[in-house]
């Protein structure tokens, strides 16, 4: 194996070398598709200096993956200019960042070399301004045989546009009648572009303002308008949602109360949130019943928060969870003080005062315990992981996860993960092994590992076996499948541990974990899997012929 790499990295250089790029992306797939990239770097740094453009975006493309941007960067810009995959990935790199100078790079991408993702690229960006009908127009433009992935994305934009369309007409009909019914109803389809409002920003201009007309008409419909804000406005947008809910309530309409429970709620403010809760709770409405059981339950009112649970009906499943859990708290004694709502007040005045290990507790109890969302919550936990603290990095990271914001969301997993945090060490294991670079995988699952999770030990002890390193594996799925137990990772790393102990002469112990994963990997193992990723497929373990082949040593 060492002479054929050494024989398809001489080959490469001497490619690049000589201006052959075809015999150069040749010899790059041989690292690449045996996902032997440590291997294939040093021989892509010296394609870099013969100016080999691939390997430019190879290389680019690794150093990206491992947390290089600025080296990622500078790879691509050097090239971009004649080499189209290379304008891609600097296109997307400066995306990423937020920064304008993206579109000029896709737009050259596209002009220059026909790359069919920078034009798609520039379509979406087209549509983030609000400008859905040019986007779908030049999607459509210069079509060529072969171009069938520009389609999906025309289509999306048409339908958007499409649906803004029937929106606009329907509220024409409405503000002609004076109907204020059909002026809620009319809003419908823009409850479900959620996802579109996040993906291009310049729509949500267009869907207030049909969200303003309707408001003109009826009380519901400035429900469903506050509601757009808070999820589109930021913090900025919270007096004018409110406002529109105060008088939604006024003029009688029975959702605006609940919304401003759940509102407030999200804001962590729960003392408003049970006001309103309060309001509809006490006319029956069971969703406010709830609600406001949870949020006493939150405030230790135990006795407060069982008779909300009651009203809502002791015959319900999740009333009789929560009672049994009420039980158990009180049975627990006090309250440890990371769940102590009412430290709240104090922590804010010491976070606002500039505190920052104050801003995270307050951030963390928040939302832990007062229920309040991630977009509220991003304030608080940042301080503390922009001043090196490992586990508000981490919990950073999950936030703006739930906020689907992947960028931000990686960066902060790699910042703890750097800084030693076990588990997003294990998310940066997870994020390499989607990127196909399981050296690096392999890196972050050993470290993750080192907190004594049986998984983490798994998943770096499984990656060891693929790659043929069967006495640095054996330690890590010994202690995987010692304790994996019944879950479905136990099951895999019975398999792994199996084919190591046959690969290291080790026969007779390989029988029982061999056994154990024969007869569960269909239920446990591939499930887990996609049946059309081939390249997971020919990597995994096969435990039923592994089997066989140890039973046939052993006979032997």
């Amino acid at each position: 194996m060492t002479e054929d790499i050494q024989a398809h990295g001489e080959a490469l250089v001497a490619a690049a070398r000589a201006g052959d790029a075809q015999a150069a992306r040749r010899h790059t797939d041989f690292f690449v598709l045996r996902s032997q990239v440590d291997e294939g770097i040093p021989y892509w740094e010296q394609a870099v200096a013969a100016g080999d453009a691939f390997s430019h975006y190879t290389l680019a493309r690794y150093r990206k993956i491992r947390g290089d941007r600025q080296a990622a960067d500078a790879l691509y810009r050097a090239v971009a200019e004649r080499h189209a995959e290379c304008a891609y990935g600097l296109g997307v790199l400066l995306r990423e960042d937020g920064d304008p100078e993206a579109a000029e790079w896709f737009r050259r991408g596209w002009e220059g070399g026909r790359h069919l993702d920078c034009k798609i690229e520039l379509g979406k960006l087209l549509a983030a301004e609000g400008r859905l009908d040019e986007a779908s127009t030049f999607l459509m433009s210069d079509v060529e045989l072969g171009d069938i992935a520009v389609f999906r994305w025309a289509q999306l934009f048409t339908s958007i546009r499409e649906d803004f369309d029937r929106v606009a007409a329907e509220l024409d009909a409405a503000e002609a009648a004076g109907d204020g019914d059909a002026a809620a109803e009319a809003l419908r389809p823009l409850a479900a572009m959620e996802q579109h409002f996040r993906d291009y920003p310049g729509l949500t201009a267009e869907a207030a303002g049909y969200h303003r007309r309707a408001s003109a008409l009826s009380a519901a419909a400035r429900v469903d308008h506050a509601v757009f804000l808070t999820e589109t406005g930021g913090e900025a947008s919270w007096p004018e949602a409110r406002g529109l809910l105060l008088q939604a309530h006024e003029e009688g309409c029975e959702g605006a109360a609940y919304a401003l429970g759940v509102l407030h709620e999200q804001r962590g403010e729960l003392a408003d949130a049970e006001h309103w809760y309060g309001l509809t709770a006490a006319r029956g409405h069971r969703p406010s019943q709830w609600n406001l059981g949870i949020v006493c339950k939150r405030q230790r009112r135990y006795e407060e928060a069982e008779r909300w649970f009651r009203e809502v009906g002791e015959d319900d499943e999740d009333v009789v969870e929560q009672l049994t859990r009420i039980a158990a708290i009180r049975e627990g004694g006090a309250v440890a003080p990371g769940k102590d709502l009412g430290r709240l007040p104090e922590l804010r005045e010491r976070a606002e005062a500039g505190d920052v290990h104050a801003s995270y507790a307050y951030g963390k109890i928040l939302g832990d315990w007062a229920g309040a969302d991630a977009r509220y919550l991003v304030r608080w936990i940042e301080p503390a992981a922009l001043a090196g603290d490992p586990q508000a990095a981490y919990d950073l990271a999950e936030l703006y996860g739930a906020l689907r914001r992947p960028v931000w969301r990686d960066r902060w997993y790699r910042t703890a993960a750097e800084a030693g945090h076990h588990g997003a060490c294990h998310r940066m294991g997870w994020l390499s092994e989607h990127h196909r670079d399981y050296q690096e995988a392999e890196r972050w699952y050993v470290r993750a590992a080192a907190d004594g999770s049986p998984l983490n030990a798994m998943l770096a002890g499984k990656l060891k076996a693929q790659r043929g390193a069967y006495a640095e594996a054996e330690p890590l799925l010994r202690a995987a499948w010692e304790q994996g137990g019944d879950f479905s990772w136990g099951t895999e790393a019975a398999g792994y541990y199996g084919l190591v102990l046959h690969r290291l002469g080790r026969l007779t112990e390989a029988l029982e974990p061999l056994r154990t994963a024969a007869a569960r990997w269909d239920d446990d193992v591939s499930p887990r899997y996609d049946w059309d990723d081939l390249e997971a497929l020919s990597r995994e373990v096969d435990p039923e012929r592994e089997l066989a082949q140890v039973e046939a040593a052993l006979s032997a």
